[in-house]
C-alpha cells in the first residue's frame, strides 16, 4: 500500500507539475511585424507553444522600433521573434546588460543580405564573373529594359538603398565601362525586372536582398565587392546623398534575433530553451515567402506550409515529444 500510495503521489505531483507549467506559460504576447520573414517566425512560435508547450498565444502588431521602445519600457510584448538589431544596437545592448531583455536565437542564422545579383545561369555561364567588378567588364551581358546594354538595376525613389547603390556606381565607375544606373519605378518594378530577365533567359545586374519571395523564385548569385563592409565610410559617404568621393564598399549584414522579456524568460521554461535555439536560413526562408506569394496566402498558412514541409529542420529545434504534439495539431 505504501508502495501504490507513493506512486498516486508521484503522479499526481508530476499532474500537477506539468498544470503549473502550462499556468505558468499561460498567456504569451507576440509581435507579428510588419514583414514577411518576421510575420511567418512568428506564427510558427505561435503554433509550436501552443502545441507543443501549452502557451495561450497572441499575436500583436509589431515594427521594430516601437516594438523595441515597448519592450525595453513595460515588458510587453513578451516576443519578437524576428527583432533587426541593426537600428537599435546601443539601446538593445544596453537592455540585455541589464536584464531587461533576453537575447534569444539568431532567427536569420545568415543575416539579412544586400548586393548586386545576378542570375545563377550567367554565374555558370561565365565563371570568370565573380565580383561586381567582373561583372561591370561585360556589359554585353546585362541588357536594359530596352535591349541597349550595360544596365545596373537600382532600388526606387525614397529607398535608402537607392542612395548607396548609386554612390556604389559611381566609386565603380561603372559609366566608363558602358553601364547607366536605371532606378526601378517601384518596388514591383523591380521584381519585374528580375522576372522578364529570367523568362527572356538574359542577364540582369543591379540591387536586391534576402531573404525575399523573388530570391525563392529566381535563382540569383550574389556578387563580391572585393572589399569588406567598412561602417564608418558607409556612414559617413556610402550611405549619404550626394557623397564627393565614395569608395567601393561592401553593403552591411543586418542581424535579426529573437528578443524576449525578463517576465517571460523567468516562468517558459522549456519553451524559452525552444526560443534560443531556432534559427533558418535565408534559402529555406525564400522558398517560404515565394509559396506564400504564389498562392497568396497569410502568414499562418504559411507557417503550417514551413511545418510540413521542413519537419527536418524544426523538429531540431524541440524534443521528440513536443515535436509530436505539433505534428498532430496540424
Amino acid at each position: 500500500m505504501r508502495i501504490l500510495g507513493a506512486s498516486i503521489a508521484l503522479a499526481v505531483g508530476l499532474f500537477a507539475a506539468a498544470t503549473a507549467f502550462a499556468e505558468d506559460c499561460g498567456n504569451v504576447s507576440i509581435a507579428e511585424m510588419k514583414w514577411g520573414s518576421a510575420g511567418i517566425a512568428a506564427n510558427i512560435d505561435k503554433i509550436i507553444l501552443e502545441a507543443g508547450y501549452g502557451c495561450k498565444v497572441e499575436i500583436v502588431p509589431g515594427d521594430t522600433m516601437p516594438t523595441f521602445t515597448a519592450m525595453n519600457e513595460t515588458g510587453q510584448p513578451d516576443v519578437a521573434s524576428e527583432l533587426w538589431i541593426n537600428a537599435v544596437r546601443i539601446e538593445f545592448d544596453d537592455a540585455v546588460k541589464q536584464g531587461r531583455l533576453l537575447q534569444g536565437a539568431e532567427i536569420l542564422s545568415e543575416g539579412a543580405v544586400e548586393g548586386w545579383w545576378i542570375p545563377k545561369f550567367i554565374a555558370d555561364a561565365n565563371p570568370d564573373i565573380r565580383s561586381v567588378e567582373d561583372a561591370l567588364k561585360r556589359p554585353d551581358l546585362f541588357p536594359g529594359p530596352d535591349g541597349a546594354p550595360g544596365t545596373v538595376y537600382n532600388c526606387p525613389p525614397g529607398w535608402n538603398c537607392q542612395i548607396s547603390t548609386a554612390n556604389l556606381f559611381r566609386a565603380l565607375n561603372a559609366d566608363k565601362n558602358g553601364f547607366h544606373l536605371v532606378d526601378a519605378s517601384s518596388p514591383q518594378g523591380l521584381d519585374d525586372s528580375i522576372a522578364a530577365a529570367f523568362e527572356k533567359k538574359v542577364g540582369w545586374l543591379g540591387y536586391y536582398w534576402a531573404p525575399t519571395a523573388i530570391l525563392g523564385k529566381y535563382d540569383m548569385t550574389r556578387l563580391s565587392f572585393g572589399v569588406k563592409h567598412d561602417k564608418a565610410a558607409w556612414d559617413s559617404c556610402t550611405s549619404v546623398p550626394g557623397c564627393h568621393r565614395p569608395e567601393p564598399n561592401s553593403y552591411p549584414v543586418s542581424r535579426a534575433f529573437t528578443v524576449v522579456s525578463k517576465s517571460f524568460a523567468g516562468r517558459a521554461g522549456p519553451a524559452w530553451d525552444y526560443l534560443k535555439k531556432r534559427a533558418w536560413d535565408n534559402s529555406t526562408i525564400n522558398d517560404v515567402l515565394a509559396w506564400q506569394d504564389d498562392h497568396h496566402e497569410k502568414n499562418r498558412a504559411a507557417a503550417v506550409y514551413f511545418l510540413h514541409n521542413y519537419a527536418d529542420l524544426w523538429t531540431t529545434w524541440v524534443p521528440a515529444d513536443v515535436a509530436d504534439k505539433v505534428k498532430s495539431s496540424l
